[in-house]
């Protein structure tokens, strides 16, 4: 059985859990038994119940929700029960009119934002993949295009061949236009030079805080092109904020940080690649004497749900797949 489908009894038949079975659809799937106690245990249906049901319970379930849904009968100790199996389905389904998911015994209605999201993956769309129709190529900083073509060429990413082309023609090949020919969010954020005129928060806020129990001493914001505030928050953190030791290897002078510029700078891009832009919160790092705090308006991705999965062996799923696309380019 699938990881985090959901299984649970009841021992009569009420038209509420159509909303269940919406909620399993929405969510990894899940099996209903009808006529099993809290348990588990068989405690059977009477022959009319079970011979209604049989009938009328895929009906409802195609009626009002258009899906078919397995539903068998059972035998165990010369009783018998229903078995209702529901699919998870790449598609988003309503009850009525709503939109359930349920995962274990937690039902929610999908609503606002959420609902915005998960329309989206129904459909095989991202937030970062959505057109901008009144933003064009020409609008995009030109020294945030020549960035990338110098890093991606300076990392082996892209070839100078590749960078030698019509702007609109490198962004397709970027993947950030659409197929009706418009610019998508991911590029308004990593190459416009004001993504917040767009989009409220996509800036970074850095504060410095001295030992834990002070209060804030001195912050800046980094804004403009996301491709741009990579380097400048960088440079701002390690000639501001964080305090180098100083030793010497003969006559050579060392400075050792306490974070590793490109330990930090991987955490940075994981910020910027995976926060859920439409929050409209900005990324916030907090620097205290003897640590540094990074943070973004996401979430974990559902099958990561745990510290001990998050280190185990797992798959990328950039939160902004398309906005990861172009910083895989650069960093």
């Amino acid at each position: 059985m699938p990881e985090h489908q959901t299984i649970e009894w009841k021992e009569s038949w009420h038209d509420e859990f159509l909303e269940w079975i919406c909620g399993y659809a929405n969510a990894y799937g899940g099996t209903l038994y009808i006529g099993k106690n809290d348990n588990g245990d068989v405690v059977g249906l009477s022959d009319k119940d079970r011979k209604k049901l049989l009938e009328s319970i895929p009906n409802k379930i195609t009626d009002t929700m258009g899906i078919v849904a397995d539903v068998n009968l059972r035998y165990e100790n010369d009783l018998q029960y229903i078995e209702i199996i529901v699919d998870k389905y790449p598609s988003l389904i309503s009850y009525h009119g709503k939109y359930f998911y349920r995962s274990g015994s937690t039902m929610r209605t999908i609503t606002g934002k959420e609902l915005d999201k998960a329309i989206l993956k129904s459909q095989g769309r991202t937030w970062d993949g959505m057109p901008i129709p009144k933003l064009k190529v020409t609008d995009l900083r030109r020294e945030a295009i020549d960035l990338l073509k110098e890093k991606a060429i300076r990392r082996g990413r892209l070839t100078e061949e590749e960078t030698k082309v019509d702007d609109t023609i490198l962004m397709e090949n970027l993947h950030l236009i659409d197929e009706d020919g418009y610019l998508i969010r991911a590029a308004m954020l990593a190459f416009y030079k004001d993504p917040e005129k767009w989009v409220t928060g996509s800036y970074i806020k850095i504060g410095y805080f001295g030992d834990s129990d002070s209060d804030l001493r001195y912050q800046d914001e980094v804004h403009g092109s996301l491709i741009e505030q990579v380097d400048k928050t960088v440079n701002l953190v390690y000639t501001k904020y964080l305090k180098a030791l100083i030793f010497y290897d003969g006559i050579q002078r060392v400075e050792q940080f306490m974070v590793h510029q490109d330990a930090f700078r991987e955490i940075l891009l994981n910020a910027i690649v995976h926060k859920d832009y439409s929050s409209c919160n900005s990324i916030q790092i907090s620097v205290y004497e003897d640590k540094i705090y990074v943070w973004n308006d996401g979430q974990m991705p559902a099958r990561l749900d745990s510290t001990d999965k998050l280190f185990m062996k797992h798959s990328s799923k950039p939160y902004n797949p398309k906005l990861a696309g172009v910083f895989l380019r650069v960093e």
